[in-house]
């Protein structure tokens, strides 16, 4: 249901507000660069720190934006599983195509609260659900063997993995061939398509969407050598939108584009001199810059 190349989406602000013009004008280069999923609200969309009524409003200007040509797959994870819930419900009432859920952090739940919290949410929605699981961010791991229990689960379609190679070849040897197994780490990318793995929701995609999805198609058509290349065109660039906290990197680099203001939200910070001067550098070697 969820292949290919995906974009974790940036949430632009302006004033302290989202700049909702730059939303749809990021969508629409998105769309034209072969992107095949939109994912609002994630990690990347600062959904951490947006208003439940911005939460929706985003998700809201993305289906809208979209109108049907790509999938929506709408951030609507929580550590509170009835928010969770309730942002489900919203994705799905607003048209989007499923809903991205983190594993519930802070609280650090188990495998077996893992499974529950998950389980309520795909019951109380009935709406597609892919997991997400990025021990880094959240500081719990969601083990194979409790993605696989969660497979069995016929609204829970995929997950979104962060973790290491290791993690999602025991992944995809223990779930469905019909579930979905997404890179959740740029430089992960193409090792993951050799496993098995099916598509990717990616921070360098705001950036070079054209690149990421030609790299897919390659892996479609077969032609592996090709794929390989590209993924090693593009491994600067994963790194350097690391160089600092996600998103703060990507925002930079689209302004530098002039596609929208650099803004992030507390307790995010804009770039230090040196690191946005090493990005400036990686721009200029992608021809990225006027």
């Amino acid at each position: 249901m969820f292949e290919g190349s995906g974009v974790a989406l940036v949430t632009p602000f302006r004033d302290g507000k989202i700049d909702e013009s730059a939303l749809v004008a990021l969508i629409e280069a998105q769309i034209a660069g072969g992107t095949q999923v939109l994912v609002p609200c994630g990690t990347t969309g600062e959904s951490a720190t947006l208003s439940h009524e911005e939460h929706d409003r985003v998700i809201d200007i993305t289906v809208s934006a979209a109108k049907g040509r790509v999938k929506v797959l709408a951030g609507a994870g929580s550590n509170s599983t009835e928010e969770a819930i309730r942002l489900t419900q919203h994705a799905k009432k607003s048209g989007a195509d499923g809903a991205l859920h983190i594993c519930p952090y802070y609280n650090r739940p188990t495998q077996e609260g893992l499974y529950r919290h998950f389980e309520s949410v795909a019951k109380a929605t009935g709406f597609p659900i892919v997991l997400y699981n990025i021990p880094g961010r959240t500081s719990v791991n969601m083990l194979p063997k409790t993605v696989a229990r969660l497979a069995k689960i016929d609204n829970i379609v995929g997950i979104k993995e962060a973790s290491s190679v290791a993690q999602v070849s025991e992944l995809i040897e223990l779930c469905p061939p019909d579930f979905a197994v997404l890179s959740g780490e740029d430089a992960l990318t193409f090792p993951m398509l050799a496993l098995g793995a099916k598509g990717a929701i990616s921070v360098t995609a705001n950036l070079l969407p054209k690149a990421c999805a030609e790299m897919f198609a390659a892996v479609g058509r077969g032609d592996w050598l090709t794929a390989r290349k590209i993924h090693y065109e593009l491994a600067e660039m994963n790194r350097i939108l690391f160089i600092e906290t996600n998103p703060a990197p990507t925002k930079a680099a689209l302004a530098l584009m002039k596609k929208m203001l650099p803004d992030v939200r507390l307790p995010l910070v804009a770039l230090s001199p040196e690191s946005l001067d090493q990005l400036q550098k990686t721009l200029k070697s992608y021809h990225l810059l006027g």
